[in-house]
């Protein structure tokens, strides 16, 4: 399963939309891909976990951003 996971860089700062950063990951559940993302970057505040199928997947693979993060 491909999760969008919206964080931002650090957990020390106030989070302001404007600072908003998005990636990619592909994991068996959304448990696996949190776990994934706070082993390997434990400074993101992690805001929303976005689980794409559909539609909505092929949306974001079309975009310029699109690139699954590798742990």
């Amino acid at each position: 399963m491909i999760f969008k996971i919206y964080y931002q860089d650090s957990k020390k700062e106030t989070p302001r939309r404007e600072n908003t950063r998005s990636l990619y990951i592909d994991a068996e559940s959304k448990p696996e891909a949190i776990k994934r993302i706070e082993d390997h970057n434990p400074d993101f505040n992690l805001e929303q976990i976005e689980l794409l199928t559909g539609k909505a997947l092929e949306y974001e693979q079309q975009g310029v951003n699109y690139k699954l993060v590798e742990y």
